[in-house]
């Protein structure tokens, strides 16, 4: 995934998310998924203060079969809700359920709603950038 030119700091994580077993994909699909770079705290969890201070380098790509990759940003409403921006307005934003309390680490799982239909992914790598 292509980030910012210089180089984001030293706690921001590539992190990859792969669709979990629902009803339609009973073993999950790794076809469906995130690539994201994010700045996370020593337990995984995001980090607001890094994200303020580097919003343009906190990147992310959804990836889907037949479909032209999605590249956007990790933004943050007043309220503290994240979401992924993928351009002007709100009909393309995905909203991650809770992701305040979630730890970026493999295993485990993470909530997008995306298209009008709450999705889990499973944190699949997360390594240095």
């Amino acid at each position: 995934m292509e980030t910012a030119k210089r180089k984001p700091g030293k706690n921001f994580r590539h992190v990859r998310m792969e669709l979990a077993r629902e009803r339609e994909h009973p073993q999950g699909n790794s076809a469906y998924g995130y690539d994201l770079v994010v700045p996370l705290g020593p337990d995984g969890s995001l980090d607001s203060m890094e994200w303020a201070k580097h919003q343009a380098d906190c990147r992310v790509r959804r990836f889907r079969p037949g479909e032209k990759d999605q590249i956007g940003r990790l933004r943050r409403k007043p309220g503290g809700q994240w979401y992924f921006d993928y351009g002007e307005g709100e009909d393309d934003d995905e909203i991650g359920f809770r992701l305040s309390d979630e730890r970026f680490v493999p295993g485990e799982y993470v909530s997008i709603n995306s298209d009008g239909k709450m999705r889990t992914y499973q944190i699949k790598l997360v390594e240095p950038v």
